[in-house]
């Protein structure tokens, strides 16, 4: 069916317009999103978009999308995700909520303390290890309760391995440096086979999980306890991680927010708590596989940045191609 008339820029107008949402005082815009935060609240809005990995093109995609994340956020911040709530349209115009056409569809969260967000505490020196206690705490709770993998030891390391081959193929069709590429590719597939009986190992624990998929510092507010904000909703599989491997991923986050204190110290905490046991080889594996990734989410935006911003992305790349050849190899 056609979409009901109302495009996305007349939507975030409208949006942003006093009274539509008790009056916004700041707009962001996402790759994905736009966001709208009044003083208590905030208002996610999906871009109708289309991409190889993603598919908001339909009011119908977005509602299940908005639907998914507010189902996964309470996971790990059950005081932030409120509703979702329908967009519409009236003969007198657009609404939230209400008697109308539906448009589109929002997810309605308590808006966060921006000062307790962890990059401005970690900017500021105002982070504590029992900060990063805490949240670790809450990830090896989260850990322990989410459920298992159903996939094969076996099946879990040929998807690792596919997922850096399809990785580094999209790389290289986006121009990343060829012979960098190349020396990160045989590490890290060397490392898989390497490490066989030890990723199957992971599996038959139970260590592989439903996680949140998206594990970055900006996504985690330090209140009590501390919660942490936007899985990763749009693909199930993609959520599909070894424990370690997003606590792997998230001190390297923190890494490069010249942080590694904190994101080492709430691995540790998790590895106390869950009594768990990680080779370091295994944790470096992962690092390396995050960074490949993140490499490629960084040149993907290429496709909307602004000349201004090209710089910005292609040397974020760099950067984390960088982190997996100095002195970051599975093999260390």
């Amino acid at each position: 069916m056609p979409e009901p008339v109302a495009d996305l820029a007349t939507k975030v107008a409208f949006l942003r317009t006093v009274g539509a949402l008790d009056h916004v005082v700041e707009t962001i815009e996402t790759h994905m999103s736009w966001v709208f935060l009044t003083e208590q609240r905030a208002f996610k809005l999906k871009k109708p978009i289309r991409l190889a990995y993603l598919d908001h093109s339909t009011v119908e995609r977005r509602r299940h999308s908005c639907e998914r994340e507010l189902h996964l956020g309470r996971r790990l911040a059950a005081t932030v995700y409120d509703a979702v709530v329908p967009l519409v349209a009236t003969p007198h115009g657009l609404a939230v909520g209400g008697q109308g056409e539906v448009v589109d569809w929002l997810v309605a969260m308590r808006r966060l303390p921006t000062a307790r967000m962890l990059p401005p505490m970690l900017e500021h020196n105002v982070a504590t290890l029992a900060d990063a206690d805490a949240v670790g705490d809450v990830l090896a709770a989260f850990y322990r309760e989410a459920p298992r993998t159903v996939w094969s030891g076996a099946e879990y390391r040929r998807r690792l391995r596919d997922l850096v081959v399809g990785t580094a193929d999209e790389l290289a069709r986006r121009q990343a440096p060829r012979a960098q590429l190349d020396a990160v590719v045989t590490t890290l597939l060397a490392a898989i086979e390497r490490e066989a009986y030890a990723l199957e190992a992971r599996v038959v624990d139970g260590r592989v999980v439903d996680a949140h998929g998206d594990l970055r510092p900006e996504h985690v507010c330090l209140e009590t306890p501390p919660v942490v904000i936007d899985p990763l909703e749009f693909d199930d599989e993609l959520r599909m991680l070894d424990a370690a491997s997003e606590l792997a991923f998230f001190a390297l986050e923190c890494e490069r927010l010249r942080a590694p204190w904190f994101g080492g110290r709430v691995f540790a905490r998790y590895l106390e708590r869950a009594r768990d046991r990680v080779p370091p080889a295994l944790v470096a594996l992962y690092r390396g596989q995050h960074a490949l990734t993140r490499a490629l989410i960084a040149l993907r935006r290429l496709d909307d940045a602004s000349p201004a911003d090209r710089t910005r992305w292609s040397s974020k790349a760099l950067d984390y191609l960088s982190r997996i050849a100095n002195g970051s190899h599975p093999s260390t």
